[in-house]
């Protein structure tokens, strides 16, 4: 209760502010290339309950249906405007409104589509118990995931068999941690990190 009042006193008032950035980012979007301006994709959240996300659109339509992962800081199928959006993370803010609806919060583990979640363990299987979030340990601790991807030859055999392991076990640190502290910590570690890049 005490993480949903926290969850709501933020996201709310920062919704509203960022309505203005919204229409401009929209704007911006809809002169790049044609599509919608947001992308929603179903994910896994608390209790294997399936929900849509959130985001800017950052790639061109249909891109995709080429595969789930994105590789490298340039990948093709990014926009141009989808570059700079991903690159401050702009493209995440519409995911307030999936914390405003109370699918996601603040901080949390970054929800998975199902393809991913059908190869957890029953150790890993426990990050489902609590809500998801916009940011958390492993978001910071693989914020260059795609050059990471980009430089593996088979980029889905190494997400799943590096990548999103280690990932899970940062997953599984922060629900051992989680609190209000901790959740005030990880925000203020991702403000740093979006701003200055470390």
């Amino acid at each position: 209760m005490v993480k949903r009042c926290f969850d709501l006193c933020i996201a709310l008032p920062l919704f509203i502010i960022c309505i203005p950035l919204f229409l401009i980012i929209a704007l911006i979007i809809k002169t790049d290339s044609t599509g919608p301006v947001f992308y929603q994709q179903e994910r896994i959240g608390r209790n294997k309950i399936p929900f849509f996300i959130y985001k800017f659109r950052t790639m061109f339509t249909g891109a995709s249906k080429s595969g789930l992962l994105t590789v490298g800081g340039r990948d093709p199928r990014v926009t141009k405007s989808g570059y700079l959006l991903r690159k401050y993370k702009l493209d995440e803010l519409p995911q307030l409104l999936n914390v405003i609806q109370g699918e996601m919060s603040l901080v949390g583990p970054r929800p998975e589509v199902q393809k991913y979640v059908d190869l957890y363990s029953p150790e890993q299987l426990q990050i489902l118990l609590v809500k998801p979030g916009i940011t958390d340990y492993a978001s910071l601790e693989y914020s260059n995931e795609n050059e990471i991807l980009a430089l593996s030859s088979d980029p889905e055999s190494t997400y799943i068999r590096e990548i999103m392991p280690a990932k899970l076990k940062l997953n599984l640190k922060y629900i051992k941690e989680k609190g209000i502290n901790t959740d005030i910590k990880i925000i203020l570690m991702t403000i740093r990190k979006v701003i200055t890049g470390r």
